[in-house]
C-alpha cells in the first residue's frame, strides 16, 4: 500500500492504557458457543462486546483519546460517525466534562442517536454516507477549535482498542485464531497488533460486508449503502489503520446481507446475544464457510457491537421462520358468502396451525363472482407438516397453494 505506519505500541503500553481505563471500560466476557463449537468440531469462543459500556467496543478508543487531550479539549470534541463511536465519545466526554458534537449520516440508526443524546452530546444528523459525516465534524473542528476525534484513523484510537487483544490475551489460553469485523480498522489493527507481538502463530482475520468492502476489492460504491452491517459500511482504508492492518492481519475475508441475518438470528437464538449486523459478521464468516475454525486450539469470534434498532428483528424472525420451515404463507380461493372463511380456518386448526394473519385478496386474480381470495400466514411445525396442511385442504375441495419468495 505505500504506506508507514504511525502506531508504534508495545503490548505493556496497551495494558497501562486498559488498567487506566478500568473503570469505566468493562472487562467483557469470552462466552462459549456450544452451537458454533459442536457444528465445526473445535472449540468457539464469543467476545462479547455487544455489552461493553455503551454497547460496542469503540468506548475503549474514545476513552484514550479524551485521557490524551487534557486541556487542548475543553472546547470540546467533534466527530463523525454511523453510531457506535458517537455513542461513545459522547460518553467518554460526559466523564471527562467536555462538550461533545456528533455528525451522524442520514439513516443511522436511531437507537445509537437517541443514546448519544442521552449522553449529553449534540447530534447533527445529514449527509449520504459516513464519509461526509466525518467531513462535516472536521470543518467544525476547523471553526470552532474543538478537538476532532476520527473513528478509527488515529493512532491513539487504535492504542485503546488494542486492549481488547490483552483481555484475548489473558482469557484464553490457548488461543489460535481471531476472527475480527472490519470497517475503517482500529479494531483489527489494535487486535492483531496485540495478539502477534505476544504471539505470532495466532491467525488474524479480518471480515468485511461485501457490499463495501475496501480493503478487498480497493473500491466502494458510491452513494448510501444498504446494509444490515451499516456500522462498518466504511468506504476508505484508513491511513494509520491500513499500514497496520497490511503488517499484522493474516487474511480479510467478506461476506453477504443473508448470512449476516442468518448469524444475528443465530447468536439471538442459540447464545441470547443481541449483535449488530455489523458485529456479528465474524459469526456469519463462519456459517458462510468463509473461514474455517483453526485445528488446534480456540478461536474466538469479536461481536464488536450490538446497537441495532429493535425494530429491525420483525424482520429477521420473519425472514428466519419462512427459511426454517416454520411460517407458512397459503393463498385460497373460497366462497364469498357467510362462513366461508371460517370453514377454511377450521381445517387449519384441526391440524394444529397457528393464524397469525388472514387477508382478502380480490385484485388482480381471476375469480368467480361468488368467490373470494384469502392470503393466510400461519406458524407451523416444520415441511412435513406444511403438506399434510396442503392436502387437507385440497381435500376439503379447496383450490389452494403456497406463497414463496417472500
Amino acid at each position: 500500500m505505500g504506506r508507514t505506519s504511525a502506531v508504534d505500541i508495545s503490548l505493556e503500553e496497551v495494558r497501562l492504557i486498559g488498567e487506566r481505563d478500568r473503570r469505566i471500560v468493562t472487562h467483557t466476557p469470552v462466552a462459549p458457543s456450544a452451537h458454533l463449537s459442536e457444528r465445526y468440531g473445535g472449540s468457539v469462543l464469543l467476545k462479547a462486546e455487544n455489552l461493553q459500556r455503551t454497547g460496542a467496543f469503540k468506548i475503549r478508543g474514545a476513552m484514550n483519546k479524551l485521557a490524551t487531550l487534557g486541556e487542548s479539549a475543553r472546547r470540546g470534541v467533534v466527530a463523525g460517525s454511523a453510531g457506535n463511536h458517537a455513542g461513545a465519545l459522547a460518553f467518554a466526554a460526559r466523564q471527562f466534562g467536555v462538550p461533545c458534537e456528533i455528525y451522524v449520516p442520514a439513516g443511522a440508526s436511531l437507537s445509537k442517536i437517541a443514546a448519544c443524546r442521552g449522553y449529553g452530546a449534540t447530534v447533527h444528523e445529514g449527509g449520504e454516507s459516513l464519509d461526509v459525516a466525518v467531513a462535516l465534524a472536521q470543518a467544525r473542528a476547523n471553526e470552532t477549535g474543538m478537538v476532532f476525534c476520527h473513528p478509527y484513523d488515529d493512532p491513539v484510537v487504535v492504542a485503546g482498542q488494542a486492549t481488547l487483544g490483552v483481555e484475548l490475551i489473558d482469557d484464553i489460553p490457548d488461543l489460535a485464531q481471531v476472527i475480527v469485523p472490519l470497517g475503517g480498522g482500529g479494531l483489527l489493527s489494535g487486535v492483531a497488533l496485540t495478539v502477534k507481538q505476544f504471539d505470532p502463530s495466532i491467525k488474524v482475520i479480518g471480515v468485511q460486508i461485501s457490499s463495501c468492502a475496501p480493503y478487498i476489492y480497493g473500491k466502494a460504491p458510491l452513494g448510501p449503502v444498504p446494509t444490515l452491517a451499516d456500522g462498518i459500511a466504511v468506504k476508505v482504508p484508513g491511513d494509520v489503520t491500513a499500514p497496520l492492518i497490511e503488517k499484522w492481519v493474516d487474511e480479510i475475508v467478506d461476506v453477504d446481507e443473508d448470512s449476516v441475518a442468518d448469524a444475528m438470528v443465530l447468536l439471538l437464538e442459540r447464545s441470547k446475544l443481541f449483535v449488530e449486523g455489523g458485529g456479528a459478521v465474524g459469526v456469519s464468516a463462519l456459517i458462510a464457510g468463509r473461514v474455517k475454525r483453526a485445528e488446534r486450539g480456540t478461536t474466538c469470534v469479536v461481536l464488536s457491537g450490538g446497537n441495532a434498532d429493535l425494530g429491525l428483528l420483525t424482520g429477521l424472525v420473519r425472514r428466519h421462520e419462512t427459511i426454517s420451515g416454520r411460517r407458512l404463507i397459503l393463498f385460497a380461493r373460497i366462497s364469498d358468502r357467510p362462513g366461508g372463511l371460517a370453514r377454511l380456518l377450521t381445517v387449519f386448526a384441526q391440524y394444529g396451525a397457528n393464524l397469525i394473519e388472514v387477508e382478502h385478496v380480490r385484485e388482480g386474480v381471476d375469480l368467480h363472482v361468488r368467490e373470494t381470495g384469502v392470503q393466510v400466514v400461519l406458524e407451523v411445525r416444520g415441511r412435513d407438516h406444511t403438506e399434510t396442511l396442503i392436502a387437507a385442504a385440497k381435500a376439503e375441495g379447496y383450490e389452494i397453494s403456497e406463497v414463496t419468495g417472500r
